[in-house]
């Protein structure tokens, strides 16, 4: 898509590199005009020199993180979540559930719980279901994003996940001692983030938008589920999605990293407030 920034009532525009040619392209990045010959093809649009140069740039820096491999943290996840099932289901490792699942009322005591119940499964549809997910949604991010924000991504959208059901839980209340588990935190902010990173690049999101409606009236209507886990994910993964978005250059990298760092505090600050304000 082009722009025409020509105001009919002043000069005619002209390339920023060439002065003596005229334009009424706009590169769809930076929106300065843009001659034939300075005219980059773009997922959206034309871009001029300079950012296609960039955008190229960044793209070759997160193929090389990437390697040949594949999605490599998308495979070590799914493999961690099935190893932990069959722990679970043989008794090898003695409670394996009862030592790593989250409940609000124990999470104060044993906070890493709070990430450890996203890599526990209660059946094998339960298990099946998320990691086909993770792989379906989770080897394009991985690409797209990069290994370390895929990491913060999941890992985050699983904190998020946890800290709602805490903070939808009421200590007076059964939700207060039922125990959650499951990778459904980490997958909707996937879920989210995918939205973000389909429009960042032109994509049409909408068959994403409705997978999300689908999986969260499934968890409002049927009971068993934790919707309350489900919404944190996909609210936090919705943040961090909107923050990567806008933050693509390399030399954002740093302003990335810190507002990563800053979700996960906030999530955490959200949890030390909930339980200082039910005095547990």
């Amino acid at each position: 898509m082009t722009s025409n920034t020509w105001n009919s009532s002043g000069p005619a525009p002209t390339c920023y590199r060439h002065p003596d040619r005229v334009s009424y392209v706009s590169c769809q990045r930076c929106n300065r005009n843009i001659c034939p010959e300075c005219v980059r093809n773009a997922p959206v649009g034309v871009q001029c020199l300079a950012c296609a140069a960039d955008r190229q740039e960044t793209h070759t820096a997160r193929s090389m993180a990437l390697g040949a491999g594949g999605p490599v943290v998308v495979y070590t996840i799914i493999a961690l979540c099935v190893a932990s099932f069959l722990l679970q289901r043989t008794g090898v490792a003695g409670e394996w559930t009862t030592r790593w699942v989250f409940a609000p009322f124990i999470g104060a005591e044993e906070p890493w719980r709070f990430l450890t119940a996203g890599f526990l499964h209660g059946g094998f549809l339960h298990l099946a279901l998320n990691m086909y997910a993770l792989w379906a949604v989770g080897s394009f991010l991985e690409q797209s994003l990069g290994r370390i924000r895929f990491v913060a991504l999941f890992l985050l959208s699983v904190l998020g996940g946890s800290v709602a059901v805490l903070l939808l839980a009421n200590p007076m209340a059964d939700s207060w001692w039922i125990p959650v588990l499951g990778a459904s935190g980490g997958v909707f902010g996937l879920f989210s983030a995918v939205v973000f990173e389909l429009r960042r690049l032109g994509g049409n999101a909408q068959s994403m938008l409705i997978i999300i409606g689908i999986n969260l009236v499934y968890g409002f209507v049927f009971s068993g589920v934790s919707w309350q886990g489900h919404l944190g994910g996909l609210v936090t993964g919705a943040v961090l999605g909107l923050v990567y978005s806008r933050l693509q250059k390399p030399s954002q990298k740093a302003l990335s990293y810190g507002a990563t760092a800053a979700v996960g505090i906030a999530l955490v600050a959200l949890a030390v407030i909930k339980y200082a304000a039910v005095g547990w």
